[in-house]
């Protein structure tokens, strides 16, 4: 059994957020996911969908993620995000939407383990989200990308380390597969 205040949050591996520079981090969430489910943990995708007259498409001038392919989640994780424990569809950059907040109080997450696509702006606003709310975030550099590139995942990193704390950048490797399991070696003994 995984620790079940834990959870990985796949942040927007959609169609639409996917470039040379943000297609290569998709080999990388995808064993994560795999083995993150296998073990039995939480796994939310989010999915981002702007609207007409969104602040992305008055402000920015972005219209880009509001139909079918560029909204899907991307090919290679379609499989498990159909076993994820929540699909949140979103129209803000953070996780932490109404439906976000509702599913982290319900389950009890405590630990935020986030990756996905782009680094600087929806990966790092659901880690200063969590931050925010008293959880700990922890940011998988290695998982995450930005499809503006690597100034701009690298940006994304800075940031997060500056508003959460450098310790909370972790890559795969870093990830305490032992604790998390922890619990359920324990009530197996």
């Amino acid at each position: 059994m995984f620790d079940k205040t834990s959870v990985l949050v796949v942040i927007d591996a959609q169609n639409g957020f996917i470039t040379e520079h943000s297609s290569p981090v998709i080999s990388v969430i995808a064993p994560l996911v795999e083995q993150w489910q296998a073990a039995g943990g939480s796994v939310v995708f989010t999915r981002y969908l702007n609207y007409d007259g969104s602040p992305f498409e008055r402000l920015i001038r972005w219209s880009k993620v509001k139909t079918s392919p560029e909204i899907d989640i991307v090919p290679e994780l379609s499989p498990m995000a159909s076993k994820a424990t929540a699909i949140v569809e979103k129209t803000i950059y953070s996780f932490f939407s109404e439906e976000g907040d509702r599913l982290a109080q319900e389950y009890g997450w405590r630990d935020f383990y986030i990756c996905g696509i782009d680094t600087e702006s929806c990966v790092l606003k659901t880690v200063v989200d969590a931050f925010e709310r008293d959880l700990t975030p922890w940011l998988i550099a290695d998982a995450s990308a930005s499809h503006a590139g690597q100034a701009a995942h690298d940006a994304g990193l800075f940031v997060a380390s500056r508003f959460v704390g450098k310790g909370q950048i972790i890559t795969t490797t870093d990830i305490p597969w032992r604790e998390l399991m922890a619990e359920s070696e324990e009530v197996s003994l």
